[in-house]
């Protein structure tokens, strides 16, 4: 197979797109499972130093691997022969792709509207206090944003990354092409759940104050918990409808 050609083309694209995604997705479950658990018991002044030197690098890699991630998708995408017409997309296989590209297209929505434009004021915050000057009052409504928004893309993750690799393994196991109507119901049921989420998760519905509905994003374990049930939810609307 050479590599300029359409499927060579496709290789490359795969093999960008797997690693711009373990970049991205890393570094997602480094903030959520290592580094806001351990910011939680730093010293004032230790966080202060780590939010100025330690997260600007973090985040540098974090927002141009998602962006990467985007990028080789989409190139992914335009290499396929069997994309024309868009009767791959009311396949199996075309629907469990297309799940899984929607909610990477949320998480990465939430990176570039909600996470990196928050934890910019807190870092800037972070950098006024270090050199001797009063902290933004905003930066703890920011900080909670960030960290909501955060933890809802790690929560997404869990069923995202089952939709990307099942394709080709799992898909093909139900009918090819299932009902139409089935397909609707489908979707119906996959956009709610994925709006309310989103809209609950990143405090757009109900606020951001802790506890109540976003109680599973108060804490990483309860979010990965959280992320399994998504899946199992997901698994069982297969079952059913497919």
């Amino acid at each position: 197979m050479e590599v300029f050609s359409q499927a060579g083309g496709e290789m490359l694209s795969r093999w960008g797109h797997y690693m711009a995604g373990v970049t991205w997705i890393g570094l997602l479950y480094y903030f959520n499972f290592v580094q806001a658990p351990s910011f939680a018991e730093f010293e004032a002044a230790a966080r202060t130093e780590a939010l100025t030197k330690l997260v600007p690098r973090a985040l540098w890699w974090f927002k141009f691997a998602a962006m990467l991630t985007l990028a080789t998708g989409i190139m992914i995408l335009g290499f396929q022969e069997n994309l024309s017409g868009g009767e791959y997309f009311k396949t199996a296989p075309g629907i469990s792709i297309s799940t899984g590209i929607l909610l990477a297209l949320v998480m990465f929505g939430n990176v570039f509207r909600v996470i990196l434009p928050n934890q910019k004021k807190v870092i800037a915050s972070a950098q006024a206090v270090a050199a001797g000057g009063p902290a933004d009052p905003a930066a703890p409504e920011a900080s909670r944003r960030a960290l909501l928004a955060s933890r809802t893309n790690a929560f997404f993750s869990i069923p995202m990354l089952w939709f990307m690799g099942v394709t080709s393994h799992l898909a093909p196991a139900y009918a090819i092409h299932p009902e139409g109507a089935r397909r609707g119901i489908y979707w119906l049921i996959t956009l709610a759940l994925i709006v309310v989420l989103e809209l609950n998760g990143t405090g757009r519905l109900g606020g951001t104050a802790p506890g109540g509905t976003r109680a599973y994003l108060d804490d990483h374990v309860k979010s990965i918990v959280a992320g399994f049930v998504l899946w199992a939810v997901f698994l069982v609307m297969w079952e059913v409808l497919f």
